[in-house]
């Protein structure tokens, strides 16, 4: 067995690599997310299901992008945390707290989708936008209390440094083990892989409704290709986001309490962490090409915006056209 402190340090790989990937995330995702939101926002009058869980989404990465300038800033002084105890619980928290919203806001998605196109008579009766507000509601409430126990866990001084740590994973043989673990199995079945199934259900459903369209119906269907480009970028995020980090995660924590691992096995099981994480992280980016490409009428959404803004500064320059005409006049009277 070799102790975990005896070997090399992968500090200055996980420093270069979250920095790099939390700053660019954040600049993308707060882009990406505020215009979409803004939107949203504006088109408010045209709301229907899938907006209430567009807009919520676009509202938990907002939430998420915020808490990863903290980190970034602790990467960038080599792990030396100086933001106090509160900020260091609720930037590990949002992070959670987004990634779980951010899965079941795309499994409610992905049913209010299938029942659109499976049941579209029963449709209408059943999603209705309050009964969406509802959902989402219940979808924070739970998210939020899942992910209360990381909160329990803030700073904390590195003896052997003396420097204030935080976002740090836990230790080989660490008494905090068997609590994670726990947690873990917990996250995955109720966090990733039920919602999976029902995600996976849900479009083998929608494709297998739109197989047995004939042609016609389907070119007539609008719906059907917004559906294909969700399913296209919903199972990309999990493929990309989701998957690697809660598979990882499994491993690692298992990985943990075992005895007798050797310096590269460790090293490598610590590189995965670092890249994992960030790619969960990255969900955030990946959901506002979700509003663009398979948003309920989002770039009509964007054209009429678009109208109305131009509207407004023609109406604006016309106002102020006789005024300008006016003083043309003058100025022929003043010459005579």
């Amino acid at each position: 067995t070799q102790n975990s402190s005896m070997c090399p340090s992968i500090d200055d790989f996980r420093n270069q690599v979250y920095s790099t990937s939390y700053s660019l995330i954040f600049v993308l995702g707060f882009v990406g997310n505020s215009f979409a939101l803004a939107v949203l926002i504006k088109t408010l009058h045209q709301s229907s299901p899938f907006h209430v869980y567009m807009m919520n989404l676009a509202l938990s990465d907002l939430l998420c992008v915020m808490t990863l300038p903290l980190r970034v800033l602790y990467y960038v002084r080599k792990g030396r945390w100086e933001q106090g105890d509160f900020l260091c619980r609720i930037s590990s928290y949002f992070l959670y707290v987004n990634l779980y919203c951010s899965i079941y806001f795309m499994t409610a998605m992905s049913v209010t989708r299938f029942l659109a196109i499976v049941f579209p008579v029963k449709n209408l009766q059943l999603v209705t936008v309050n009964r969406a507000r509802i959902v989402c509601l219940c979808i924070w409430i739970f998210s939020s209390l899942t992910s209360s126990p990381f909160l329990m866990s803030g700073q904390h001084v590195d003896p052997s440094t003396n420097k204030t740590k935080c976002f740090e994973p836990p230790k080989h043989a660490s008494n905090r083990l068997p609590k994670l673990q726990a947690l873990n199995y917990m996250g995955l079945i109720l966090g990733f892989i039920l919602p999976f199934l029902i995600i996976i259900l849900c479009y083998a459903g929608i494709i297998r409704t739109l197989l047995s369209r004939t042609p016609a119906t389907r070119r007539q269907h609008g719906s059907a290709q917004k559906a294909i480009k969700m399913i296209v970028i919903v199972l990309l995020t999990f493929l990309v986001s989701f998957m690697p980090y809660h598979v990882q995660r499994t491993i690692h924590l298992n990985f943990l309490s075992k005895e007798g691992t050797s310096c590269s096995e460790q090293t490598f099981m610590h590189k995965l962490v670092v890249v994992t994480l960030c790619l969960a992280a990255s969900n955030s980016c990946f959901d506002p090409l979700l509003y663009f490409f398979s948003g309920e009428g989002f770039r009509s959404r964007l054209s009429s915006l678009r109208q109305t803004m131009r509207n407004s500064t023609m109406h604006r320059s016309v106002k102020l056209k006789p005024i300008s005409s006016a003083n043309g006049e003058n100025h022929q009277l003043d010459a005579n």
